[in-house]
């Protein structure tokens, strides 16, 4: 029997076979699937479009179910001039974001770009752009595995912060304990894009932060500047082969911010007292530059590297494994805290492999 290899399923293209490997395309067998894996005591990895994951060399020694779900409902427009639309987990995100903008429904274009599913979305309330899902998501619809029931969650109930939820507090090595089924968007309708927040964005726009643009030209100056930093998905550039953002920004106490040199970039956190920094400065200024670990002679051999054009990714030039990736990880991490006392964090999730 032909083996699934879950580099052929994931973005950094690394990982090996799938002990099981089922895809739901509908939530029928979505909910059928989770269920029979958890009645046979079956370790259990949920992958959408496998731009979150990074997968052990030695493969996953249980059930992988692709979440393969697609297409979405919209229903009448509401009394607050808006659009609610109910969207499968395993749709592809940026098709949903292309549909929004095409169809003047705003909120969701600085998010353009982004690969994988809508379901994962929720999951670490992706965000991009001085935007994140956590503004436009009404509700998610899950199935809870403790209690074998569907469940729906609000807005408020998700738990939003940044880069989590409490989809992503109860998921453990990549294993959720609810499983999403669908996610509810509600987008205002008009062709003006929500405020822009970002100042590189702003920037290239030419609008004021805070001000609005046409959500079209938001869309095409997100794509073009992901695609200049080796973040939209290129079969031709193995930059484009990664995880993406390897690295969260670190959220620190304000006095560990305060003694970080005076160009270190500072931003407001959501919660008092706390100060949000780039990791792509720490990671920078710690002495890592684009294209660390090409040489032959590095920590990954030269088979895998930050991106020559982003230092926050780090990527497969082709023939890299996990090991290779998490050389370079733990060597830029050690860097960093070695310089600035800041430990980074991994954003993907890591399975069946530590940091």
């Amino acid at each position: 029997m032909t083996q699934t290899l879950l580099s052929a399923l994931t973005t950094a293209r690394i990982g090996g076979p799938a002990a099981t490997y089922i895809e739901a395309r509908t939530e029928a067998e979505i909910i059928d699937a989770v269920r029979e894996a958890d009645a046979g005591g079956e370790p259990l990895l949920i992958i959408g479009g496998g731009s979150n994951l990074l997968v052990a060399d030695e493969g996953f020694p249980g059930t992988v179910l692709k979440i393969a779900s697609q297409g979405f409902a919209v229903n009448a427009e509401d009394s607050c001039g808006g659009v609610a639309v109910v969207v499968q987990a395993g749709h592809d995100w940026d098709a949903l974001v292309e549909h929004a903008v095409k169809h003047a429904w705003s909120g969701i274009e600085a998010l353009s770009g982004i690969p994988g599913a809508t379901g994962a979305t929720p999951v670490q309330n992706v965000g991009a752009y001085g935007a994140d899902v956590s503004q436009t998501i009404a509700a998610v619809r899950t199935w809870d595995r403790e209690r074998n029931a569907v469940q729906t969650f609000t807005s408020s109930e998700l738990k939003f912060g940044y880069r989590d939820s409490i989809l992503k507090q109860t998921t453990s090595a990549g294993s959720p304990r609810y499983v999403v089924l669908t996610v509810e968007f509600q987008l205002p309708l008009g062709r003006m894009s929500a405020p822009i927040r970002y100042a590189e964005l702003a920037r290239t726009l030419g609008v004021e932060v805070g001000k609005r643009a046409y959500s079209n030209d938001v869309r095409r100056e997100v794509l073009r500047l992901r695609a200049s930093k080796g973040m939209v998905l290129d079969p031709t550039d193995p930059d484009t082969y990664s995880t993406g953002s390897f690295f969260t920004n670190p959220i620190v106490p304000a006095g560990v911010a305060a003694g970080l040199p005076e160009d270190a970039p500072r931003y407001p956190a959501a919660t008092d007292g706390l100060t949000k920094l780039s990791a792509a400065w720490l990671i920078e200024n710690a002495g890592y530059g684009k294209g660390f670990g090409l040489e032959a002679g590095s920590v990954s051999g030269g088979r895998a590297s930050l991106s020559t054009k982003h230092t926050l990714a780090i990527t497969n030039r082709g023939v890299a494994s996990a090991e290779d990736v998490l050389a370079i990880a733990r060597e830029v991490r050690r860097g960093v805290v070695e310089r600035f006392g800041v430990e980074l964090q991994p954003e993907p999730l890591l399975i069946g492999i530590e940091l």
